[in-house]
């Protein structure tokens, strides 16, 4: 049952994540930080769905981590476009 519900997992973020590729496609928005970006959402959102309501499964304890290197990544996109936006002059 544990490998069922982990295959629907993962189903379930490759759709997101092909989803995400075909409509950035369609919009010609296609860059790896905004795919990143969407793809993170669609982690969280799939963790949130997914989630076990009594016990937590042991791969399911690893999740955090992964989030946690998703929003560091997710944090480091940002400060780069905050930067890119701000003018020369603004920055020491």
């Amino acid at each position: 049952m544990e490998t069922r519900r982990r295959r629907r997992f993962v189903h379930a973020q490759l759709a997101w994540m092909l989803a995400a590729i075909v409509v950035l496609a369609a919009l010609e928005s296609l860059t790896p930080e905004l795919f990143f970006v969407l793809s993170l959402i669609g982690f969280l959102v799939v963790v949130e769905l997914t989630a076990p309501v009594a016990v937590s499964p042991r791969w399911r304890r690893r999740i955090p981590w992964l989030i946690a290197a998703g929003l560091a990544v997710f944090g480091y996109i940002v400060v780069r476009r905050i930067l890119e936006i701000l003018p020369p002059e603004v920055l020491p």
